[in-house]
């Protein structure tokens, strides 16, 4: 899995940039090979005026399918891209978990003749 990490707004320390990769790889690693990318965007959404204002946006990319985008908002930045990494996990596998179903479903195949039991007449 490919992790992109952007701040807008302020630069990435190393510290932030290894937590957000421990997190996504502890939420998304379960998945192997089907989670190709994510891209995590983080920003000051009030600058220096403080209050709620540390957002961590998460796109994950999956094959054959739209991103699966999650947002988080906090005062704690940390806590932000915690609780991003978590739903995002989440979401990822509520998503393979319906296309397991609806693949499996698509596979069962229906004979177009169907022998009556013994007996029955039309």
């Amino acid at each position: 899995m490919r992790v992109d990490i952007r701040g807008q707004g302020f630069s990435v320390s190393e510290a932030l940039r290894a937590h957000v990769e421990r997190r996504l790889h502890f939420a998304l690693g379960r998945f192997g090979g089907r989670v190709r990318q994510a891209t995590v965007r983080l920003s000051d959404l009030n600058g220096p005026r403080g209050g709620v204002d540390k957002a961590c946006r998460i796109a994950v990319r999956l094959p054959a399918s739209p991103d699966l985008v999650v947002e988080d908002a906090d005062g704690d930045l940390y806590v932000a891209i915690d609780r991003a990494a978590e739903r995002a996990g989440r979401s990822v596998g509520r998503h393979l978990a319906r296309g397991r179903d609806a693949g499996s479903a698509r596979d069962v195949r229906i004979p177009e003749w169907v022998p009556l039991p013994a007996g029955e007449d039309t």
